[in-house]
């Protein structure tokens, strides 16, 4: 797999780091080398073509419509679709295809001076062939519940990620030469089934909308921050009136002005400084402080006053699973082959690169 990347124009040192990293800058055009090589090879790719609708007859595939207008024919389809596939979720729950929900986290996305990672993990700030250092932190809190790191980004960005109206998300991203002044990563809080009402298999991803709704209410749709000083002392107050903010524009001008001058050297989209303690249910902030100053123990300052939080980060993975037997084929319907992250089968892009090689000999033996 790390050797297609590199055949399409990734950088050979992934084949050998222990933490391959590519950058988003060049994983655009590896992807647009990727597309080529398809179609030189006689495949097609679809831009703005949506599925609305699968066709079964007999409990076997036989096509999908796209945009609500136009069929198309077959015996294999293979759903490798991204976490974020809400419409065809709820398509596959109509067709009464098998799901089941499943864990997943989520938290705020975490930002620090890079410098202060670099003294942590090296002992001194980076030298240029040590480059930008990462972490990868985890936890158990007192209720049982985890926490932990994730899609860490040294010298990178968050950014706003929403892909619903009126929700917001955000994502981390570093590009190859990762020499942003910031580090970010997500600090995340496991979830399950206890901590919302299931109605059926979509239930997790209806938690999901509903802190995305949270958070875009909060920033009036521009990424909501906070430093961690003040949310650790809203959290451990939140018995006391005074010590909730309502609403964005809050804080004191000056506390503001300091959040937005750094965000905007770490933050991809407009920010406004917020009270965070308002989108994640009251459990899940408390673990989340208890993780962060657990985290602190092990990098000092990790949970220093002035850290910078974003929110939300709810799309960590997928809260859901497509069924699927031995032969990779979903339970319900044969011919249907959930495949990779989005299908509940993967975790990030090798393993759902793994999946999608699985699948795609499942798929060439029947054939």
């Amino acid at each position: 797999m790390l050797e297609i990347f590199v055949e399409n124009g990734a950088p050979e040192d992934i084949l050998y780091e222990a933490k391959p990293h590519i950058g988003t800058d060049v994983l655009s055009l590896v992807v647009k080398n990727m597309r080529k090589r398809i179609l030189s090879w006689g495949g097609r790719v679809r831009f703005e073509s949506c599925v609305t609708d699968i066709s079964i007859e007999k409990n076997c595939v036989t096509g999908v419509e796209i945009n609500g207008t136009e069929h198309l024919s077959c015996s294999a389809l293979v759903l490798a679709v991204g976490h974020s596939a809400r419409d065809t979720f709820s398509l596959l729950l109509q067709k009464n295809i098998s799901m089941e929900p499943k864990p997943f986290a989520v938290g705020f996305r975490v930002i620090h001076p890079q410098k202060l990672i670099n003294r942590s993990q090296y002992g001194v700030d980076a030298h240029e062939i040590l480059g930008a250092a990462p972490y990868k932190l985890t936890a158990r809190t007192s209720s049982g519940r985890g926490v932990y790191t994730f899609c860490m980004c040294p010298g990178g960005y968050v950014v706003n990620a929403s892909s619903e109206p009126e929700h917001t998300v955000v994502n981390g991203m570093s590009y190859h030469g990762r020499s942003g002044e910031f580090a970010n990563s997500a600090v995340i809080v496991t979830v399950g089934e206890q901590d919302y009402d299931r109605q059926d298999a979509l239930a997790g991803m209806r938690f999901q909308r509903e802190l995305e709704k949270r958070a875009y209410e909060l920033g009036q749709g521009a990424v909501p921050v906070e430093r961690y000083g003040e949310f650790r002392e809203a959290v451990n107050n939140e018995d006391t009136d005074s010590a909730k903010i309502q609403g964005p524009g809050q804080m004191s001008h000056e506390s503001a002005e300091n959040d937005m001058e750094s965000t905007g050297k770490c933050v991809r989209g407009k920010t406004v400084t917020t009270d965070l303690t308002q989108i994640l249910p009251s459990e899940l902030n408390h673990a989340f402080i208890e993780g962060m100053e657990h985290f602190d123990k092990i990098i000092p300052g990790f949970a220093g006053a002035s850290t910078l939080l974003c929110g939300v980060e709810s799309r960590t993975s997928s809260p859901v699973r497509i069924v699927r037997d031995d032969s990779l084929q979903s339970v319900t319907v044969a011919g249907l082959y959930p495949c990779g992250e989005g299908a509940g089968y993967a975790g990030g892009i090798v393993s759902a690169a793994a999946d999608g090689m699985r699948v795609a000999e499942m798929v060439a033996g029947k054939i």
